[in-house]
């Protein structure tokens, strides 16, 4: 006997609310004191790169300069300059680096989107083929070693086994009673927890600021602006916040979509994290609110609508008109008058930058990754969005990764409510296996797809190094809000801890 409507239970998921009220929604614009003091350091530290750039016996300086440039999260203001120099020591030594800190030089260049040859690691090796155990106690060696490792690529073995090795010695060394409560044994839990590379800059800012403030050999001009810098940038994020809650707040979405996420703050949270510099505003501020529709969007279709419902929805959407909503019910009339005002409103500003072809890109790319590079200015082209449409492989990993976790950590709560199969269900189905044995196979998955976008980012010669290192901070973002739980739908102190600090408490100067 078929269902009558009336039957119909709607797939309810009942996910938590907001947990930040009004919080975000009223900003207080702080008088810009520092911005003379900034630019005064941001010549003098530019000025050091440049000097110790044409000074070949300062060259591992230079890359520990950079170093904590980028770790102090004030790489943006030196793009050019940290692009200049990196490009330099690749053009004059190629794969065969001569100075110190071989990890180091290996690292920076392949975040530059360089690549070298992962063979100068062999000179670590013993006769055996093994590494040698004269550097199972260097810590400062096999941070930086363990650091470089997360750049690599399919089929690199050497830096799989350097893997295994300095994770193995690191574990040792910060078990020992000896080093248990040490800053030391802090250091390398952190990074164990967290590889560099998987790390949010801003984020990786906020802890590395206060550490490298306690070495002595730390830069005083660097740490300064650091600190104000990260300051004056929080201040035009909080502004930016604050617009998105109270466009948000127009909706009134507890109440007209009660069955769907309320994130606002998460969402422009996620944004910040694919593009924290202050160039991007437009964009960051787009994102944001692109992400908080796709939230509803999603949750629409996976816990409130019915079949003819959707169908009704997905056809509207193709249609790309606001007549188009007429048949729908009323609160998937709201969500689809928010994607149209918030196009209309992409469209005005990309009409003011001469840009506005660009829309027609990001319509069609709804779905996709490309609506990411809304209003990146001159950066972004025709041929970037057509790269970006094109099944690229590098967003293609970062796709898998991201399908791949979220698989993981959202498989038990979709089962409970009777969801759709998931990825780890359907694979347990298929070969067999249990429960455990697919959560392990999926993480190394995870691991695999890194090592795939690690490699496609470095053979992208044609795009642009800012338009990769969104898909590169995408595929981080991943790491923050679902490594090991929904961190997005279930908002718990970690998340909160991590939202705070970028958004609340600022650094003291």
């Amino acid at each position: 006997m078929p269902l009558k409507k009336d039957d119909f239970v709607r797939p309810i998921a009942n996910f938590p609310p907001d947990i930040w009220g009004d919080q975000f929604l009223v900003f207080n614009q702080e008088q810009d004191r520092f911005q003379q003091v900034i630019e005064a350091l941001k010549d003098e530290v530019s000025n050091e790169i440049l000097t110790t750039m044409n000074s070949p016996s300062q060259h591992t300086k230079l890359l520990e300069l950079i170093d904590a440039i980028q770790r102090l999260g004030i790489a943006y203001y030196f793009e050019d300059e940290i692009n200049q120099a990196l490009q330099h020591i690749f053009y004059v030594y190629g794969d065969k680096w001569t100075g110190a800190n071989t990890s180091l030089w290996f690292r920076l260049l392949r975040q530059q989107g360089l690549f070298v040859s992962s063979d100068v690691f062999n000179k670590y090796k013993d006769k055996d083929g093994a590494f040698n155990e004269s550097f199972k106690n260097d810590v400062h060696w096999l941070l930086e070693l363990y650091e470089a490792t997360y750049m690599r690529v399919p089929g690199e073995g050497i830096l799989d086994e350097a893997l295994d090795f300095t994770t193995t010695c690191l574990g040792d060394i910060s078990n020992d009673p000896v080093s248990r409560n040490s800053s030391l044994s802090t250091e390398i839990h952190e990074a164990l927890k967290q590889p560099l590379h998987k790390r949010l800059p801003r984020l990786e800012a906020v802890r590395y600021i206060p550490f490298y403030e306690k070495q002595p050999t730390r830069n005083e001009s660097l740490l300064k602006l650091a600190k104000l810098g990260f300051n004056l940038l929080q201040s035009l994020h909080k502004k930016e916040l604050s617009q998105i809650c109270e466009w948000w707040k127009g909706f009134d979405v507890p109440n007209n979509l009660p069955y769907a996420r309320n994130r606002p703050v998460e969402c422009y949270f996620w944004a910040l994290a694919v593009y924290f510099e202050p160039h991007y505003s437009a964009s960051r501020v787009f994102s944001a609110r692109f992400y908080f529709l796709q939230t509803l969007i999603d949750d629409t279709y996976d816990a409130y609508g019915t079949y003819e419902e959707l169908e009704k929805f997905t056809e509207a959407i193709k249609r790309w008109s606001i007549t188009s909503s007429d048949e729908l019910p009323e609160n998937m009339k709201l969500i689809y008058r928010i994607l149209m005002s918030l196009f209309e409103e992409m469209e005005e500003l990309l009409s003011k930058e001469g840009k506005a072809f660009h829309l027609d890109y990001i319509k069609e790319a709804v779905p996709f990754s490309a609506f990411c590079f809304a209003a990146m200015g001159n950066v972004i082209t025709h041929e970037s969005f057509k790269w970006a449409l094109n099944d690229p492989p590098l967003v293609n990993a970062c796709c898998l990764l991201c399908r791949t976790m979220d698989d993981i950590v959202t498989h038990k709560a979709e089962q409970d409510r009777k969801h759709v199969a998931s990825g780890i269900a359907c694979y347990m189905n298929q070969y067999g296996v249990n429960e455990q044995q697919t959560y392990e196979l999926f993480n190394k998955r995870v691991e695999d797809a890194w090592k795939e976008v690690n490699g496609e980012f470095m053979t992208c010669k044609d795009v642009k190094l800012p338009i990769t290192m969104r898909v590169i901070n995408f595929a981080r973002s991943m790491e923050v809000l679902y490594k090991n739980k929904d961190h997005f739908t279930n908002v718990g102190e970690e998340l909160k801890n991590c939202i705070k600090s970028l958004l609340v408490d600022a650094v003291i100067t």
